[in-house]
């Protein structure tokens, strides 16, 4: 996505609570990846104790890591930075084999992650948010949110809802926030409530916050919040401006709707805690509620 594509899909949910108990939600867009990036440094700057959820993948399969040699997921990220995204991205590689396992418009999934080999694509809070709970035994009410909804892998990097681009061109950034002092669930614990607080970076999937709705329909986006602002206490201080917004992309909407959860379960983020997982500090975890590591 070029940088004018990056302005008008990358919208960002605010929600600020004021000295006066007052609190307001703002939706903006108009900033790259890079300009993102600036902007919550100068934000926690001035606000430390401050979350932030960003709608990727925060890593790959705890196999992948360990081919490359990544003993964790920042080790990853540095590599990725280093320029392995941006060849695993290509489509075509002039002097360097391709690596089969990204795949997408134009290439077919590969045959290693066919059959037996499908559940080796996803991480395990992938498979467990996407998959297990459609499967017998899984909790209907989460499965119920993925109802229509196609299962992505991160290797996935072209056709509709693929993640895989957008994970790997966010890493960069991701691991910039980190070194300028952002603390990362659930590879490490949250530090919002300290003398000296620090901001907290989590992994966020949309579908799981907004549940079943036709996002890509404005009709659809504009009956769901209608009916979130009429029966939902979180949704009743949403301007006509913000709503506005809300309906008119799905990108805002997203944005909005995943702001408004974090809101309603805001007292969770100060426990959230390193994970003590082999696996997930290598593939890391989508953050839901009620979710601890």
């Amino acid at each position: 996505m070029d940088a004018a594509g990056q302005r008008r899909h990358i919208w960002a949910g605010i929600w600020t609570q004021h000295t006066n108990a007052r609190a307001t939600v703002k939706l903006e867009a108009g900033r790259t990846r890079e300009e993102v990036a600036v902007w919550l440094i100068e934000l926690a700057a001035e606000t430390p104790a401050m979350v932030v959820s960003v709608d990727c993948c925060f890593s790959y399969p705890a196999w992948f890591l360990a081919e490359h040699g990544c003993k964790t997921v920042f080790d990853f990220w540095q590599k990725v930075s280093a320029g392995y995204g941006e060849q695993w991205l290509a489509r075509e590689c002039i002097g360097v084999a391709r690596d089969e396992r990204f795949w997408g418009k134009p290439h077919k999934r590969p045959a290693v992650f066919c059959g037996d080999g499908l559940k080796t694509m996803y991480r395990l809070t992938d498979w467990d948010n996407k998959i297990a709970q459609s499967m017998e035994g899984g909790d209907v009410v989460r499965a119920a949110k993925m109802k229509g909804i196609t299962p992505k892998s991160p290797f996935q990097i072209g056709g509709s809802g693929s993640v895989g681009t957008g994970s790997l061109r966010a890493m960069p950034f991701l691991l910039r926030l980190r070194e300028a002092g952002f603390r990362v669930w659930p590879f490490e614990s949250a530090r919002l409530d300290a003398k000296k607080p620090q901001p907290l970076l989590v992994e966020m999937y949309t579908r799981l916050m907004t549940g079943a709705v036709a996002k890509s329909n404005e009709s659809a986006r504009t009956a769901y919040l209608k009916a979130r602002r009429k029966n939902d206490a979180v949704y009743e201080g949403i301007s006509r401006g913000v709503f506005a917004k809300a309906v008119g992309s799905e990108d805002a909407f997203d944005a909005l709707v995943s702001t408004m959860e974090m809101v309603r379960y805001a007292g969770e983020f100060a426990g959230l805690k390193a994970t003590k997982d082999a696996a997930l500090l290598l593939e890391g975890l989508t953050w839901r509620p009620g979710v601890r590591g």
